[in-house]
């Protein structure tokens, strides 16, 4: 007997495989103070700002007689600045009888990728506020030894008192752990090899970053040019805010980055070792001299380069931003190195990395939410409502944001790229 000619449609049928998100370390959210909580929750648009003070800076006088010095207050603005949102849309028939039971998956999925905007960004700060730093950018930082380093260069220059918190580079911790496991220490190495962590270290707290970000360095970093000293900007030293070099390659228009770092030679014929004052009670520190480059800077037809300094140097005696010797001031001879391309690690004391996620308004008519995501710790609004005249549903996920950290406090740590 013949078959008849059905007109069958496809089924087809999926399950959800259980597949969990690729996430990416949000060490730097979890971990950045949310001290302004009010400004946190209130509703704000992009641009606020909110002021904090610093500690002001004082000198003292070896003398029962007394010249009095102006008071000057400290603040450091933190601006909400950053925006960021992941949205899709379905027609009426694809949300009834497609994603309405998945809709779960696409938030998820979108919710993760406006917190890795997030997190890239406060990561980024390790490249922009710093202007100390610990590593040459070329040698891996692996071991507990150089940890160790690390943190007394960190704090010879002044720290606050209790934890301090670091960021590594997830491909440095493995072989750091592997030089701990090597040390008779029975107890810790049982929960650092269970763990496969850094975990507590010379009162620091230590996390890993896979989104730290690469500084990409001008010439004179990548080549190795040692650069010296020509003039400066303000030779009383009160506020040295430039410096001129020569030895950078002639008529070169990316001899310097923005961003750039770079470090006062040492054993120079004919000029001491320059080191950082310390930032209370002006003393020789057994830091580095180091500099932050504040722009992009060409070299001239001789091979001349001005360095803008996104910190000022001063040597002059009695002013309270001295932080160099007055026995010690740059002149011409002396010579610097710069950081060739490199991964930009951090160091924060007294937890002046700042985080603001405040509050988007609600979306009258459409249904609005605001929550804090347990994953990545990002503070979003989520709305959705039908597109007029289309027959289509949006779903909208989306934040506000800004962060800045204290360069006083911080010390990047340069990872090879």
């Amino acid at each position: 007997m013949a078959v008849p000619a059905n007109f069958l449609q496809q089924v087809q049928t999926y399950h959800k495989s259980g597949l969990a998100l690729l996430q990416n370390y949000s060490c730097f959210i979890s971990t950045a103070n949310t001290k302004f909580r009010e400004f946190n929750k209130m509703a704000a648009n992009l641009g606020d700002t909110v002021t904090f003070d610093r500690p002001p800076r004082f000198i003292s006088q070896p003398s029962l007689v007394v010249n009095f010095q102006p008071a000057s207050q400290l603040v450091q603005p933190l601006t909400v600045n950053q925006q960021s949102n992941a949205s899709y849309v379905f027609t009426s028939p694809q949300l009834i009888f497609n994603a309405e039971e998945y809709l779960d998956m696409f938030g998820r999925s979108a919710i993760a990728e406006i917190g890795t905007q997030v997190e890239s960004y406060v990561a980024g700060l390790a490249e922009t506020q710093p202007y100390r730093f610990f590593g040459d950018g070329v040698s891996q930082i692996n071991s507990f030894g150089q940890l160790a380093q690390m943190m007394a260069q960190f704090r010879t220059f002044g720290t606050p008192k209790g934890e301090a918190k670091a960021y590594l580079s997830d491909l440095a911790v493995p072989q750091i752990v592997n030089s701990g496991l090597n040390q008779f220490v029975l107890d810790r190495n049982d929960e650092m090899s269970m763990s496969w962590m850094v975990g507590k270290f010379r009162r620091t707290d230590w996390y890993e970053s896979n989104l730290l970000p690469l500084h990409e360095s001008g010439t004179v970093g990548n080549q190795a040019q040692t650069l010296t000293v020509i003039s400066t900007n303000d030779p009383t030293g009160a506020n040295v805010t430039s410096i001129i070099f020569s030895g950078a390659s002639v008529s070169d228009a990316d001899a310097i980055h923005r961003y750039d770092s770079g470090q006062f030679v040492d054993n120079v014929a004919g000029h001491p070792n320059l080191r950082f004052l310390t930032y209370i009670g002006h003393k020789p520190s057994g830091a580095p001299l180091q500099f932050q480059a504040a722009a992009n800077a060409a070299s001239d037809g001789s091979g001349h380069v001005t360095i803008t300094l996104s910190q000022p140097f001063c040597w002059q005696a009695g002013n309270p931003n001295q932080n160099v010797s007055e026995l010690t001031p740059i002149v011409a001879g002396m010579q610097v190195t710069v950081l060739p391309d490199h991964r930009c690690g951090m160091i924060v004391g007294g937890n002046a990395l700042y985080l603001a996620m405040p509050q988007l308004p609600d979306m009258n008519p459409f249904p609005t939410a605001n929550a804090t995501d347990e994953t990545t710790g990002t503070s979003m609004r989520l709305y959705y409502g039908g597109i007029m005249q289309t027959g289509q549903v949006g779903f909208i996920h989306d934040v506000i944001y800004g962060a800045t950290a204290v360069p006083d406090y911080l010390m990047k740590i340069a990872f090879p790229p």
